[in-house]
C-alpha cells in the first residue's frame, strides 16, 4: 500500500488538554486531495469539538494527518519492558495493583499496534506532533511514577531525602496517569479514517534484511574517471611531497573515494606508511598526531606533548615514502599546525585533504587539487537503478517518476543512496512512487548540503516506527568513530525500546535492526568479523547530524554542546562528547532533571552530579568510585573506567534490581564481587578488563541454600574462580561467551564446560595446573576459542579442538610442544577460519597438508621460532599470512613458500604476507 501524502494540521491540532475534563474529537472523514487519484473523497471541512460545544469549521489548506511516531513508540515499548521485569522479578518485592497493571498493559499494546499501523510525514521545523507527544508524557509520567516508587520501596532513605512521593501515592498517581492514557486510547479510537485506511498506510516492510549494501565504487556508477585522476596523483612521478586536496559538497562522496583508493593493492605496495585520521570541525592536534603515530606502529607517546609527539612523527616519517589522509578538514589553522611535522623526503610522499571548503583546497595546494562533482544525470539513474532493483531493470511505468526522483537528488551520491534504500523498500507501484515524487518536489530550494538533509530526512520519516529510535540513538557516537555493533546491542537492550518478538532474544532483535538499518543505506558497515556478521560500523556525518536534531526536537536525547530546541531539562537522555568543557557540562546538570541515560567520552567523573540522575537506567562513562551508583536502583546498564582507582562491588549490588549488563574497566585491579550477584537474575552481561597489568572479577562461590537461574546470563568475560560444577551448569543454561582467568590452586570442574551447551565462546587464561590439559572438555557449540596456558601439553588440547564441527577462529598462547612438533591429519578443523600461535617456544616443526585447513583463512604467528610447511600456501581459502615478532628462519619459510606459490600461480596470490618487527629491530 502507498504511503500517502503530505497533510498539514496546524491549527486543527490544539495544545494537550490541561485536565480529563476536557475532550477532543478529531474527524477526518471529509479530505479532499485534489492532486492525488487514490483518494476520491468531496468536501473539504474538518470538526474540531471540545467539551464546550464549540465546533471550529478551519479553512482546508493542505491537512497532515496527525504524526505518531518514534518518542512516543520507544516509551510504550520500555514501559512494558519495566512493566514485565516488576512482575517476573522475585527480589526485591515489588509490588503493583494487578488491575492497575492491567489497565496499563491493555493501554499499552492498543497504542503500539495504532502507532505501528498508522505513519505519516513528520511535520518541518521544530516542533513535534501533539499528540505524539501527548503519548510520549502520558508514558512517561506512568514510568515516572513507577520507578519513583521502586526508589521508595528499596531505598526509602535515599527517596526521603530527594523529595520523592511516599509509596502510599503509588496507587493515587497510577489512577491519574491510567486516566490519562485512557482519553488518549478514546480519541485516536475516534479518528474517524477506517474508511481511508487502506490507502493511507505504509506498506509494511519486510522485517529481514536482504543482502547487506555498502556504498562503493561499485555502486558509485560515474566516478571511474575521477579515480584514475587521484590514482594518477599519487603516482605521477613528482618526488617532492604533494598535498592533494579532495574539495566538494556534503554527500558527494569525498570520503568514499578516497576510501576506496585508500584500499588498493597499489597503495599499500608502493608506500612505505599508510595512516588516515578523521578532522572534522572539533579536533585535538595532539590527539591527532598520536593517531597517525599509532598507525605507523609507535606507541606510548601519549604521554608527551603535542610538540615531541609531532617529533616523533616527523622522525618515523623521516625517509620514508608515506601517505597521511586528513579527513574532513574545516579550516586552513589545522593544515598550518601540522603540516612541519611531514617531512619532504623527495620520495613521492602524499597527503590527500578532504573539505567541503572549495577555498581551503585552493590554499592547500590549488594546481594538485581534485573538485569532486555532482554525477551526471545518467550515472545518477544507473546508480539508483543498481540500488533498487540490483540486476533487473527499471519497470517501463517507474522509469519517468524514478527519473524525476533521481533529478532532485541533484547528483549527490549520498541523497541517491538513501532514496534508493527507501524506495527498494516499499510497494514498486507508479501510486507510491508517486507520493514520494511529490514529497521530495515539496522541499524549498536550498543549499546542497541543507537539501540533502531533508532528503534525508524524507527516508527518515518512511522507517518502520520500530526502527525510528534504533537509527536516532546512533547520533550518541562521536563522529566518524568505529561503532562496536556489540555495543550497539547492549545500549539498545538496555534502553528498553526493543520490542520482544517470541523466539528470538532482545540481542537478536537488535543485530536484525541494525541489518535493516544498514539495508536502508543509513548506517554504513565499517568492518565485518571473520565470519561475515558486522562488527564495525559507522553513520555519515550528515546523517548523525540528522539523528541529534530529531532526537533532540522529540526530547529523545541531548548532546551537550548541541542547540536543543526543546530546552535541555526535558530531556530523557544526555550525551557528553569528548574534549567537552567542564563548564558546559555543568551547565547542562543543574538543568537536567532525572534523565534515564548518561552516556559520556569525557574523562571527568559524574559522583556529584548523582541527585540529578535518580532514575538513571544507562550509564557508561567515566568514574573514579562505584560506591553511589549502587544507589541508582534502576540502573541497567552499568559500563564505567574506574580512572585507576579501585572499583569494588558492593553487597548492595544486588538492589540493582533491573541490571542487565555490568562492565567494568579497571586500570591494574583485582576486584572481588559479593555473593549477592548471583542473585540478580535479569543479568545478561558481566564483562570486567584490565586496562594494563593484570587483574580479574573475584567471583565467590554461589550460596549453597539457594539457586537462582541465571536465564538471561549470555557473557561472563575476565572472572576468577569461576567453579563449573554441576550446580553453575545449571544455573547458567544460556551462557554464549566465557572468560576465565585460572589460579594455580583452584579446581575448576572443566570437564564440565562440555556441558555448557550453548557456549559459543571460551577463553582461559593463566592455568598452572599441569593437568588442566587433561581436564578440559569442549562442548560442540563451541566457535572461538582461546587459551593461554603455561603448563600441561599442547597436543592433547589440539586432539580434543581439531573435532570441534564449528570452531572458527583458535588462539594458542604458550603450552608446552612436548614432542616439538605440530601434525594435523584429514577430517580435522572443518570450520577453522582463523588460527592464531603465539609464544609456542617448544614447537619447532608443523606437518600438515593442505586439506587439513579446508576453511582457513588468516594465519597469525607471534613470537615463534618455526618453520612454515610449504603445503600452507596451497591452501585455497588462504587470505593473509601475519608474522610478529618471529625468527629469521621463520619469516625465511614464508618468503620460501611465497615464492614456490608464485611459480606456481603468478604474482596475483590469492593471499598477502605481513611481517612486522619490533622497535629497533
Amino acid at each position: 500500500m502507498p504511503p500517502f501524502p503530505p497533510l498539514e494540521l496546524h491549527s486543527v491540532c490544539p495544545p494537550a488538554p490541561k485536565t480529563t475534563s476536557q475532550k477532543l474529537r478529531l474527524r477526518l472523514s471529509e479530505i479532499f486531495f485534489p492532486d492525488d487519484p487514490l483518494h476520491k473523497f468531496q468536501g473539504s471541512v474538518v470538526v474540531l469539538e471540545t467539551d464546550f460545544g464549540a465546533a471550529s469549521i478551519l479553512p482546508s489548506y493542505s491537512i497532515r494527518i496527525l504524526t505518531v511516531e518514534m518518542a512516543a513508540y520507544a516509551a510504550l515499548a520500555s514501559l512494558m519492558h519495566t512493566i514485565h521485569q516488576i512482575e517476573h522479578h522475585p527480589f526485591p518485592p515489588i509490588s503493583l495493583d494487578k488491575k492497575q497493571v492491567e489497565s496499563l498493559t491493555e493501554n499499552v499494546v492498543f497504542l503500539q499496534e495504532f502507532l505501528e499501523g498508522y505513519k505519516s510525514p513528520v511535520a518541518e521545523g521544530d516542533e513535534a506532533d501533539p499528540l505524539e507527544m501527548r503519548i510520549a508524557d502520558a508514558v512517561y509520567a506512568a514510568e515516572d511514577v513507577i520507578e519513583f516508587h521502586i526508589i521508595d520501596q528499596i531505598r526509602p532513605t535515599v527517596s526521603a531525602s530527594t523529595g520523592s512521593s511516599p509509596s502510599a501515592d503509588l496507587y493515587e498517581s497510577l489512577v491519574k496517569v491510567i486516566e490519562d492514557m485512557d482519553l488518549i486510547k478514546k480519541e485516536v479510537m475516534l479518528l474517524d479514517i477506517d474508511a481511508v485506511k487502506d490507502q493511507l498506510l505504509l506498506q509494511r516492510v519486510n522485517s529481514s534484511a536482504s543482502s547487506l549494501y555498502r556504498l562503493n565504487t561499485s555502486t558509485m556508477v560515474g566516478v571511474d574517471d575521477v579515480m584514475i585522476q587521484l590514482m594518477d596523483k599519487l603516482n605521477n612521478g613528482e618526488l617532492s611531497c604533494q598535498v592533494i586536496p579532495i574539495v566538494g559538497i556534503g554527500g558527494i562522496g569525498k570520503t568514499t573515494l578516497a576510501r576506496n583508493v585508500y584500499a588498493q593493492k597499489f597503495v599499500s605496495q608502493h608506500f612505505d606508511v599508510c595512516a588516515w585520521v578523521k578532522i572534522s570541525g572539533q579536533y585535538n592536534i595532539k590527539e591527532l598526531l598520536c593517531e597517525i603515530l599509532s598507525q605507523t606502529n609507535k606507541e606510548g607517546f601519549s604521554q608527551l606533548s603535542e610538540d615531541e609527539i609531532g617529533l616523533e612523527l616527523h622522525k618515523c616519517l623521516l625517509y620514508r615514502r608515506y601517505l597521511i589522509v586528513l579527513d574532513d578538514m574545516w579550516s586552513i589553522e589545522t593544515w598550518e599546525k601540522i603540516q612541519r611535522y611531514f617531512p619532504d623526503n623527495g620520495n613521492g610522499s602524499r597527503i590527500m585533504v578532504t573539505t567541503r571548503l572549495l577555498s581551503l583546497g585552493s590554499q592547500l595546494d590549488y594546481k594538485s587539487g581534485l573538485e569532486m562533482k555532482v554525477i551526471y544525470k545518467e550515472s545518477s539513474w544507473n546508480m539508483f537503478c543498481k540500488i533498487v532493483f540490483g540486476e533487473k531493470s527499471c519497470p517501463s511505468e517507474l522509469v519517468k517518476i524514478g527519473k524525476e526522483i533521481v533529478e532532485s537528488c541533484r547528483g549527490l551520491p549520498l541523497s541517491i543512496v538513501a532514496m534508493g534504500g527507501l524506495l527498494k523498500k516499499l510497494k514498486q507501484t507508479k501510486e507510491c512512487w508517486e507520493s514520494i515524487r511529490r514529497s521530495i518536489s515539496s522541499l524549498v530550494s536550498s543549499e546542497n548540503d541543507e537539501h540533502c538533509l531533508k532528503i534525508l530526512k524524507l527516508s527518515y520519516n518512511h522507517l518502520p516506527v520500530y526502527l525510528k529510535p534504533c537509527f536516532l540513538y546512533m547520533g550518541i557516537f562521536e563522529e566518524d568513530s568505529e561503532i562496536r555493533v556489540s555495543t550497539v546491542v547492549k545500549l539498545w537492550v538496555s534502553e528498553g525500546f526493543l520490542k520482544p518478538i517470541s523466539g528470538k532474544s532482545l540481542e537478536t532483535i537488535a543485530k536484525e535492526y541494525l541489518e535493516e538499518l544498514v539495508d536502508r543505506n543509513l548506517i554504513l558497515v565499517h568492518k565485518f568479523g571473520k565470519t561475515g556478521n558486522i562488527k564495525y560500523c559507522k553513520i555519515h556525518d550528515l546523517l548523525r547530524g540528522l539523528c541529534i536534531r530529531e532526537a533532540e526536537k522529540e526530547s529523545f536525547y541531548h548532546v551537550v554542546g548541541h542547540h536543543s530546541p526543546k530546552g535541555t531539562c526535558s530531556q530523557r537522555r544526555v550525551v557528553i562528547p569528548r574534549n567537552t568543557s567542564e563548564k558546559k557540562v555543568l551547565q547542562a546538570m543543574r538543568t537536567i532533571r532525572d534523565a534515564r541515560s548518561y552516556i559520556s567520552e569525557s574523562d571527568d567523573g559524574i559522583v556529584g552530579l548523582l541527585p540529578n540522575f535518580r532514575l538513571l537506567r544507562t550509564l557508561r562513562g567515566h568514574e573514579y568510585s562505584l560506591g553511589r551508583l549502587f544507589e541508582l536502583v534502576n540502573l541497567r546498564l552499568l559500563a564505567v573506567k574506574s580512572g585507576g582507582y579501585p572499583a569494588q562491588l558492593h553487597s548492595s549490588i544486588n538492589l540493582l534490581w533491573c541490571l542487565q549488563t555490568l562492565i567494568v574497566s579497571q586500570f591494574e585491579e583485582e576486584v572481588n564481587a559479593p555473593v549477592e550477584i548471583w542473585d540478580m537474575p535479569q543479568l545478561r552481561h558481566v564483562n570486567y578488563y584490565v586496562s594494563y597489568g593484570s587483574g580479574a572479577l573475584h567471583l565467590p562461590d554461589p550460596p549453597t541454600d539457594s539457586i537462582v537461574i541465571m536465564e538471561n546470563l549470555q557473557s561472563l568475560k575476565g572472572v576468577k574462580n569461576f567453579k563449573c560444577d554441576e550446580k553453575m551448569v545449571r544455573r547458567l543454561p544460556n551462557i554464549r561467551k566465557l572468560g576465565l582467568i585460572g589460579s594455580p590452586d583452584d579446581d575448576y570442574c572443566v570437564h564440565n564446560i562440555e556441558r555448557l551447551q550453548k557456549l559459543e565462546s571460551l577463553s582461559c587464561e593463566c592455568f598452572h595446573r599441569a593437568d588442566f590439559s587433561l581436564k578440559i572438555t569442549f562442548p560442540h557449540s563451541l566457535k572461538s576459542l582461546t587459551l593461554e596456558i603455561r603448563y600441561g601439553r599442547m597436543e592433547d588440547i589440539l586432539e580434543k579442538v581439531s573435532t570441534l564441527p564449528l570452531l572458527w577462529k583458535l588462539k594458542l598462547f604458550f603450552g608446552r610442544f612436548e614432542t616439538r612438533k605440530w601434525e594435523t591429519a584429514e577430517g580435522q578443523f572443518p570450520s577453522l577460519k582463523f588460527l592464531l600461535l603465539s609464544s609456542c617456544s617448544d614447537l619447532e616443526r608443523w606437518t600438515m597438508e593442505s586439506s587439513h585447513f579446508p576453511c582457513l583463512e588468516h594465519l597469525r604467528l607471534r613470537n615463534v621460532d618455526l618453520e612454515i610447511p610449504a603445503k600452507l600456501g596451497e591452501i585455497p581459502t588462504l587470505k593473509s599470512v601475519a608474522l610478529d615478532r618471529c625468527s629469521n628462519s621463520t619469516v625465511n619459510s614464508v618468503i620460501r613458500m611465497l615464492d614456490e606459490q608464485k611459480e606456481l600461480q603468478g604474482e596475483d596470490i590469492s593471499f598477502k604476507v605481513v611481517v612486522t618487527v619490533t622497535q629497533g629491530e
